[in-house]
């Protein structure tokens, strides 16, 4: 690469990173190099970490917009049943933290503390010594110190995706959970999903035979959200848009999809390398509603391929800027079975070699292994959770109860600090590799080699 290219991926590079211009040498460091500097020592293990059993989590809510409202209404049935209390709620204004505060009164008695006098009063309820666990719904460049924070005090972390922005970051929690000897878990939904837990459940099982290759995707006409004024707070969103390029939305594609192919637990990432196409949709969309901001540095489509240790490979794309129908493909192919996403499609290898292509299941083959699989976790809350609000289809709540559950029972969390670290550094990486013309990057090894100690998914076991 020649020099002026170079030092325009590496200024680049270098806010994906987390480190400041002036701390990178441009003529004796490769952008590899770069990455590797932004590593901390590994000083434990959060794999299979159990903390004492929590009879009733106490819990503390930062951010109480669009997302923050949904995971409260999860919280009514653990709430009634004794299992959660909420003790503090966190926002810039005193109106949404006085909604919340009235909706959750007829849960519980308890009084609750509000926090809203400045932009730092969350970090007030973080220090209190009645919550167990802090809940962080707030933009995504608020997330890693936030969650830092509350380790560093103490408590518990369930963090909205993506849990860091930067290389740095993600260390940094990965250190500070160690350290902390406290559970920090993204709270990827759509690991939930039940059409998720169904593959998931199937591959466990052996329906699919070997996996050797996935896809999955965030496409979600966002346009009308990015723009508008008042949807997210000061349009943290669309900032996102205009500064940064690559997979800014891995995990709903990645968190199933790792759980298929049990990343960290007997494999793991190995290498990425990611293309974005060029900028079209949002910026006509802003010119037609006379935005003040029309042009944006993300493109509309971005692809990111990553290889695993052990070969298979995981197909990623993003497309928030183009009128096309929501789905995240959710594609799984093996060696016995492969199945395709939204519709859901399943085929099965009957192990004649077809003459010609080959047929999708009918409705009732369909049907017979939807019911026959179904997943454990799903047949156990599907009477628990009526009455109650599901968020997303169902899988808010599952996501939640199992949260709080696991907490009560002292068990390992179904996400740890290693697998919301993992999925979130895809869009950093993602972005370097974009800025540097889709160079190979080697994706770092957050375990520090505990991967290798496992054969299988340990997690996601049937809990009441």
């Amino acid at each position: 690469m020649k020099r002026k290219a170079f030092m325009k991926s590496i200024l680049g590079a270098s806010a994906f990173l987390g480190f400041p211009i002036s701390k990178i040498d441009a003529e004796n460091n490769s952008i590899q190099e770069l990455i590797d500097k932004a590593k901390r020592d590994n000083n434990g293990s959060m794999f299979g970490f159990k903390c004492s059993k929590i009879e009733k989590v106490r819990i503390g809510i930062i951010g109480l917009g669009n997302r923050g409202n949904t995971l409260l209404e999860m919280l009514e049935y653990l709430i009634k049943n004794n299992h959660a209390e909420i003790n503090g709620l966190s926002d810039l204004t005193y109106k949404k933290v006085n909604l919340a505060s009235e909706k959750i009164s007829s849960w519980q008695r308890k009084k609750i503390k509000l926090f809203y006098d400045s932009n730092d009063d969350w970090k007030k309820m973080c220090k209190r010594d009645d919550i167990d666990l802090i809940i962080i719904a707030t933009p995504w460049n608020l997330h890693a110190k936030m969650a830092i924070f509350s380790m560093e005090n103490n408590k518990h972390v369930g963090c909205e995706v993506p849990i860091a922005s930067t290389l740095k970051d993600c260390w940094k929690i990965i250190e500070t959970a160690e350290r902390t000897k406290k559970h920090c878990m993204m709270m990827e939904n759509c690991n939930y999903n039940e059409e998720e837990l169904w593959i998931l459940n199937m591959i466990q099982e052996g329906v699919f035979g070997d996996i050797t290759h996935t896809e999955g995707a965030y496409i979600h006409d966002l346009r009308g959200l990015l723009l508008s004024d008042t949807y997210y707070q000061d349009q943290w969103r669309l900032n996102e848009h205009i500064n940064r390029n690559g997979n800014l939305y891995t995990t709903h594609g990645l968190g199933p999809i790792s759980f298929y192919l049990n990343i960290a637990r007997g494999d793991t990432f190995s290498y990425l390398t990611s293309m974005s196409s060029r900028e079209l949709n949002l910026s006509k969309a802003a010119k037609n509603e006379n935005h003040p901001i029309q042009s944006y540095s993300c493109g509309d489509m971005n692809n990111t391929l990553i290889k695993t240790k052990k070969g298979k490979t995981i197909l990623l794309q993003f497309d928030v800027h183009t009128g096309r129908p929501y789905t995240r493909i959710n594609k799984v192919v093996g060696t016995k079975a492969v199945h395709d996403g939204y519709p859901s499609r399943l085929y099965i290898d009957k192990g004649n070699i077809p003459s010609w292509g080959h047929n999708w299941l009918n409705k009732d083959e369909y049907n017979l292994l939807k019911t026959k699989y179904k997943h454990p976790i799903i047949k156990s809350l599907e009477k628990i959770s009526e009455g109650f609000k599901q968020g997303h289809g169902g899988m808010d709540f599952v996501m939640i109860y199992r949260m709080i559950r696991g907490l009560n029972l002292g068990l390992p969390l179904d996400i740890n600090v290693y697998d919301s670290v993992m999925w979130s550094a895809i869009t950093p990486l993602s972005e370097i590799s974009v800025a540097s013309k889709s160079k190979s990057i080697i994706i770092p090894d957050f375990t520090a080699g505990k991967w290798r100690d496992y054969s299988s998914l340990e997690i996601m076991n049937n809990i009441i």
